[in-house]
């Protein structure tokens, strides 16, 4: 499994491979988080460690993980998990396919947290 790629030789992103395991990328993700990296994920828990190292954390929508909110949205995945294990239906639906308005929506509030970040850490 890969975790970052690029297909061309780039001065910003290499390639990681990792382990098989069900959350070998999210630990390695982790492991190599720093204070100030911004992290992209739909991942609750992956974007909880990450603000837990003092990094930014963003879902793939734009919307920003925080310490304001992450407890929500973890008690909040609990309870879905917990009614989903116990309900007899077993029929869940995938995400909706990403249209272009997602991407720019997307483009636009990673921006803002970038230069954010920028600020805040004096780079």
């Amino acid at each position: 499994m890969c975790f970052i790629s690029s297909t061309e030789k780039s001065f910003y992103s290499k390639v990681v491979v990792v382990g098989a395991g069900a959350d070998a990328v999210d630990y390695k993700l982790i492991s190599i988080c720093h204070k100030g990296d911004i992290v992209v994920s739909q991942d609750y828990g992956v974007a909880a460690m990450a603000l837990g190292k003092g990094a930014y954390a963003i879902h793939q929508s734009g919307k920003w993980y925080t310490d304001d909110n992450i407890d929500q949205m973890l008690m909040e995945r609990h309870l879905s998990k917990k009614a989903r294990r116990s309900s007899r239906k077993c029929h869940v639906k995938g995400p909706k396919k990403r249209t272009e308005e997602d991407d720019e929506r997307f483009a636009q509030s990673f921006e803002k947290m970038l230069l954010m970040a920028r600020e805040k850490e004096g780079r």
